[in-house]
């Protein structure tokens, strides 16, 4: 194996601030490597990820992962948080997992959401409408955090009173899973457990209310399409969890991250605006190119070798979509940002791939469609603030993003 060029520590300030260089020298020196730091294995080629998110040897069950978040503080310190987290299409396998993700997959399939896309269009265009006199936002604080959240809960026909909590919980849920070194785990757990109790009584509520009047938003269609395949009542609760929360953080994201590449990249900014028919392999350029999720977790379920490791019983497996992505051998010249890229003969593993590809892929795609569209059809000369530079987001693995994105037009 050849002598690493690097620092190959996944969670260190310099990759977490920059993670490609990373993501090169990993895939071409050390493919499947075993990080002390995260005491996982790190796989980074884009054939191995699309192998692994496909072989039973690897499941989505990811409790001890969880619990070894709180090892110091006990089990006991997440009993709220696991107690719904078990019962997740995130969690489980085979056909347990087909039963329960069922319900949720008839409403959020691209044909279903199509019925949804005024009212995104809607959403965005009141968002945008109250800055537009000003000439200057931050994309973070004024849109990309609040797009997701509304267009999720107004599909499950969350009242718009609700939206702040709402927020509130998915962001409590959000860094239990990926939290940034050094937090305080005890206050993170608390928080994870008491953001899952009162977005479950919500939930709770909310189903009751739907099933004595069931309209068209997802949550009926979860409550009635749950009912017909035979799944508890708190399954479905635990899984619209599941839905509202993975429902608008990677998207938040996602468009923050994706203004900031056109931004940078002017000429091809400037294509898409003069040819408005290249969305679609924009957004799909923008989702390989700087994912919002940049890692997908499995558990080893046995012991097995891959690439000559060995890979044990118990061992948690990171495969990181970002160096998927950029794998020379399925996406030429990776490190180029081109919205013209053909996307025909290969898919991205930003959504993961195989029984556990994300849920709301479809969605996510026409939100950043509207969204890109709205922004540089309203905004004509948009750009970054050249006196606030863009502060990412730091210390995090799981979701790469912006905490900060001050622009002007």
């Amino acid at each position: 194996m050849p002598t690493p060029s690097r620092d190959l520590n996944p969670v260190s300030p310099e990759n977490l601030a920059n993670r490609v260089p990373l993501y090169n020298e990993l895939r071409q020196t050390d493919p499947v490597h075993w990080s002390d730091a995260m005491q996982a294995w790190v796989i980074t080629r884009y054939d191995d990820m699309m192998a692994g998110c496909r072989d039973p040897r690897l499941t989505g069950d990811r409790s001890k992962f969880y619990e070894r978040q709180v090892q110091a503080l006990g089990p006991a310190a997440i009993e709220g948080f696991m107690r719904f987290a078990r019962l997740q299409m995130t969690t489980l396998d085979g056909p347990e997992h087909v039963r329960v993700r069922r319900p949720a997959q008839t409403a959020f399939t691209a044909q279903a959401l199509e019925i949804w896309r005024p009212a995104i269009r809607r959403i965005t265009e009141e968002l945008l409408a109250p800055l537009l006199p000003s000439g200057r936002m931050d994309l973070v604080a004024d849109f990309s955090h609040l797009l997701p959240p509304i267009v999720i809960a107004e599909i499950l026909g969350v009242p718009p009173a609700d939206h702040q909590r709402f927020r509130e919980w998915s962001v409590a849920l959000g860094e239990f899973s990926s939290p940034a070194p050094g937090k305080d785990m005890r206050e993170v757990a608390e928080r994870a457990n008491v953001a899952t109790a009162e977005l479950g009584n919500f939930l709770l509520t909310a189903s009751e209310q739907r099933r004595r009047c069931p309209g068209k938003d997802a949550l009926s269609h979860m409550i009635l399409a749950g009912d017909e395949g035979k799944i508890t009542p708190e399954e479905m609760l635990a899984n619209a969890t599941t839905v509202l929360v993975a429902g608008h953080l990677t998207t938040t994201d996602q468009i923050s991250n994706s203004i900031y590449d056109l931004l940078t990249h002017p000429e091809q900014l400037r294509l898409l605006r003069e040819n408005p028919r290249l969305m679609t392999s924009a957004v799909e350029e923008m989702l390989r190119f700087s994912p919002a999720v940049t890692t997908v977790f499995r558990v080893a379920s046995e012991t097995f070798q891959l690439r000559g490791r060995t890979i044990r019983e118990g061992d948690l497996v990171c495969f990181f979509a970002g160096a998927a992505n950029r794998d020379p051998e399925h996406f030429p010249d990776p490190d180029r940002f081109d919205i013209t890229r053909d996307f025909s003969q290969q898919r991205i593993m930003t959504f993961s791939f195989g029984p556990h590809q994300c849920l709301g892929a479809s969605l996510a795609r026409m939100e950043l469609e509207i969204a890109i569209e709205l922004l540089i059809q309203h905004m004509p000369g948009l750009r970054l603030d050249p006196e606030q530079p863009p502060r990412r987001k730091s210390g995090n693995l799981l979701f790469h993003g912006f905490e900060r994105m001050p622009l002007q037009w």
